[in-house]
């Protein structure tokens, strides 16, 4: 790069100027060359610029300078945010002027309900009935609390996906095929089961029952009992029951255990039976195999009142457990497990075979046929195919090798000249 030229040096003034300065001594001093009047000697000296410092542009002052930007929303978009919010909620109440609400049910969300029913109200379905089931001759009548709104919908008994009814009837062998709510009307001659309900109302739940309907449809139901005079009144669930018995026999079950009952209806032979609720919600028997005990129960009370048999009887096992014993059963099976080692057959060549009715009493290890037919009496006379049952070979594997030379000696057949 080149460097700039130097700047020219300033004109000097010429002699004569400084001669004619000299010689005038009463002229005065132009004010460009007069010295500076001095200031006071109190205070701080005063700071002399330099030229880059005066060249420097001044900064701005403080006022001028932009505050710092705080993270988050600014203050003033905060304020129209909290005042728009105050409005949406003013719009549900005008009384609350951008406050807090109290929760109502205004703020509740209303829940999807599903349409079980095709359409149809609840409110019509309580007013519909489900029929009996009843004939004479039956052998035996199960006896509901109520309808369900479900039952009262299908026309049938028992019709709820989650009710075990119908499966554990199936299990049990009171019926031979399985079958469903809508066969009801089908089991009174083929099987000779019937239906009834203590109460015909239909309601919701059995909650919405009161106890008064409850009593009165309990002097109802006898009144079926007493006409129709079934072999086994079953009634399925408990709680029915407990009430049927204070109306019926005068007596208070304190301590209620399933399945047949002391008493019978009165001005026949009918008898109780009672068997946990086939509802799912059942708590003391949530599943259908919890259930399916006293369905087998009842059918062996009806065969024995009819004075029969079935040729397919069905039986309960019990299942016992000792441990003491299975604990003995399974020391003995390690003892058996250990006497065999793998690790024996990769070293000897050998396959581990337990005591069979050939082996007479020892243990064979298999060899190839071609092996066993040209060495027939290395096979007779080694003990190396010959151990013990149950024992380890005393002697090492290369003892038990015989001698090369016992078949050298030997005369070779086919080798005569």
């Amino acid at each position: 790069m080149e460097t700039p030229p130097a700047p020219a040096p300033a004109p000097m003034p010429p002699p004569e100027y400084f001669q004619d300065w000299c010689s005038s001594g009463s002229a005065q001093q132009p004010p460009a060359l007069q010295p500076a009047p001095r200031r006071p000697a109190a205070g701080p000296r005063p700071h002399t610029l330099s030229m880059e410092e005066a060249a420097a542009p001044l900064p701005a002052p403080e006022a001028a300078q932009a505050p710092k930007r705080k993270r988050g929303r600014p203050p003033g978009q905060q304020k129209k945010k909290a005042e728009g919010a105050g409005a949406k909620r003013g719009k549900t109440d005008g009384k609350s002027g951008g406050k807090q609400e109290k929760i109502t049910n205004a703020f509740k969300t209303v829940k999807r309900k599903i349409d079980r029913f095709n359409g149809t109200s609840e409110a019509e379905l309580m007013t519909k009935t489900l029929p009996d089931i009843l004939t004479y001759g039956l052998d035996i009548v199960i006896i509901g609390i109520n309808p369900g709104l479900m039952a009262a919908y299908k026309g049938h008994h028992y019709p709820g996906p989650g009710n075990h009814f119908w499966k554990c009837l199936f299990l049990s062998g009171l019926i031979d095929k399985p079958l469903n709510h809508v066969d009801d009307t089908t089991l009174p001659e083929k099987y000779g089961i019937g239906f009834t309900n203590m109460v015909e109302r239909t309601t919701p739940g059995s909650k919405d029952l009161k106890s008064k309907e409850i009593r009165e449809g309990g002097l109802i139901l006898l009144q079926k009992l007493q006409k129709f005079k079934p072999r086994i009144a079953v009634f399925n669930g408990k709680c029915i029951y407990e009430i049927f018995s204070k109306e019926v026999f005068g007596v208070k079950v304190k301590k209620l255990e399933f399945g047949q009952q002391p008493h019978r209806i009165p001005e026949g032979e009918t008898v109780v039976y009672v068997m946990p609720s086939s509802s799912a919600r059942c708590a003391q028997f949530p599943r259908a195999q919890d259930k399916v005990h006293y369905y087998i129960k009842l059918k062996e009370l009806r065969n024995h009142l009819k004075g029969t048999t079935g040729a397919g009887e069905i039986t309960e096992v019990e299942y016992s457990f000792d441990l003491q014993k299975a604990q003995a059963e399974a020391k003995k099976m390690a003892v058996k497990e250990e006497k065999y080692d793998p690790g024996y057959e990769a070293a000897y060549g050998g396959t581990y075979i337990e005591k069979s009715a050939e082996s007479n009493g020892q243990c064979n290890f298999a060899t190839t046929e071609p092996a066993a037919t040209s060495n027939s009496e290395f096979n007779a006379d080694s003990t190396f195919c010959q151990v013990p049952d149950g024992q380890w070979m005393t002697q090492s594997f290369a003892d038990q090798i015989p001698s090369i030379n016992n078949y050298c000696t030997q005369p070779q057949e086919g080798n005569s000249t």
